[in-house]
Order: structure tokens, then sequence, then C-alpha cells
């Protein structure tokens, strides 16, 4: 049985390569979604520290999802 570290495309039809792209910027983008809930949670607490933070950690994963969809868009042509 072949597992997730071996696959190597023969499975999914997709490249190694390709497919850490896809799921790297996938990430950022669900990160990105989920850390305005925790944006959302620390401005009702009052704890605007924490609430930077986590805007920070938001822009750092929204530049992290550019940053896929470029490379991605650059491969694919």
């Amino acid at each position: 049985m072949t597992t997730m570290s071996s696959e190597t495309g023969n499975v999914t039809g997709t490249q190694d390569k390709d497919y850490n792209i896809i799921w790297y910027t996938e990430q950022c983008l669900s990160n990105a979604m989920r850390l305005d809930i925790y944006i959302q949670d620390a401005e009702r607490a009052g704890d605007n520290e924490l609430a930077d933070f986590f805007r920070k950690a938001q822009a750092d994963s929204r530049k992290g999802a550019e940053m896929g969809k470029q490379m991605l868009a650059s491969r694919l042509r």
C-alpha cells in the first residue's frame, strides 16, 4: 500500500511538488480565514495585543497564499 509520504503522483495524478504547492496555498488561505475568527474573539475579550498578534499572523498567511498562487500559476502555464 502506498503511503502519503511516498506518493509520487501515481495515486492522485499530481506530482508531489505540485501537490505541495497546492496544499501550502490552501493551508495559508484556511489559516487566514480561521485567524479572522481569532481576531474577533480577542477583540470581544478586549485583548488588543492578541488581536494585533493574530492580524500579523493573518497578513503572513495571506502573503504565503499569494506567493503560493503565483508559484502555481507560473508552473501551470
